[in-house]
């Protein structure tokens, strides 16, 4: 699936401090397929066997297209970076994609071992819920395995609320009703 960019969100572009490095928030683009596919490469198995929820070694090139080819309005990307040696490499990546009844999305956190308990997470779901409250999205929803004690912990202090699920064994469905933001920059609802 391609997506015609309709405008590049740079309001969304951030720099942080994290544990005494420069840390670059922004939106995905196109062209971060190869730093895309590094990021979930370099992830352990574990890693990323709870962020696509099936074990996964490689991701196929056409995931990585739809990771990275997005319209910023049904599915917002954000990335988290740093740069050394001058090379760029991202460290954490949040989205969220809007579900078929326009009131819903789906959203997806993952941070690198290295990075993890530093804040980036709580950080990055924050600037995704603010965003799509902004864009008219009702619920945040998701869904991660019973063992992710990281986002089952991140969930509850974000204030979600946690169910399993009556499909799959071992699985939680993680939901949070979003109040009606004017985000400065937020673009309304698409009509369709």
């Amino acid at each position: 699936m391609t997506y015609q960019i309709h405008r590049y969100p740079a309001e969304l572009i951030d720099v942080v401090a994290l544990g005494g490095e420069r840390v670059v928030i922004r939106p995905v683009l196109p062209q971060d397929a190869d730093l895309t596919a590094a990021f979930f490469g370099n992830l352990s198995p574990r890693a990323r066997h709870q962020r696509f929820l099936s074990p996964m070694r490689l991701l196929p090139p056409g995931l990585v297209e739809r990771l990275t080819d997005i319209d910023y309005r049904q599915h917002l990307a954000l990335v988290a970076e740093v740069f050394a040696g001058g090379r760029e490499t991202v460290i954490a990546e949040a989205r969220y994609a809007r579900l078929p009844d326009g009131e819903s999305a789906e959203f997806a956190i993952s941070v690198a071992e290295a990075w993890r308990g530093q804040g980036l997470a709580r950080l990055l779901l924050k600037k995704l819920s603010d965003r799509a409250a902004g864009a008219g999205i009702r619920r945040l929803v998701g869904e991660t395995l019973a063992s992710n004690a990281a986002m089952l912990q991140l969930a509850r202090s974000a204030q979600f609320s946690l169910q399993r699920s009556t499909d799959v064994a071992g699985l939680i469905v993680m939901t949070k009703t979003l109040g009606q933001l004017a985000q400065a920059g937020a673009e309304p609802a698409a009509a369709a």
